[in-house]
């Protein structure tokens, strides 16, 4: 049976707390399923996790991504290019965004024309 050991795997992975999440990380995998890459010698998933680490098995750095990419809550999108859509015919050529101006007098003429909301007796 082979032994797996902190300095083994310190080589690989120099932080030892990167190294606990990673172990972590792998020994999830396994445990859901995914292929190992070193005999199983009985032994649990956290330690065929460190021994696939320590004999590098398995990539540290792919393992690093793959962890970070699982706690990823938010995935960013690319949004398209805003010249990558077409011309709307009878639209103004240039960049600028047109807005409605209106003056306040024209706003509180606004706000008094609208009704208010009938009561209702529930």
């Amino acid at each position: 049976m082979a032994r797996v050991t902190v300095e083994d795997c310190i080589e690989k992975v120099e932080n030892r707390f990167d190294l606990v999440l990673m172990a972590a990380h792998r020994a999830r995998m396994i445990s859901s399923g995914a292929a190992i890459t070193v005999s199983r010698d009985n032994d649990k998933n956290p330690v065929v996790a460190l021994r696939e680490i320590g004999d590098a098995a398995i990539s540290p750095e792919d393992l690093h991504e793959d962890l970070i990419h699982s706690l990823q809550k938010y995935v960013e999108v690319d949004e398209p290019e805003a010249h990558a859509a077409p011309v709307i015919e009878g639209a103004p050529e240039d960049d600028s965004d047109t807005f409605d101006t209106m003056s306040e007098d024209e706003l509180l003429r606004g706000i008094e024309s609208l009704a208010p909301p009938e009561r209702r007796d529930d």
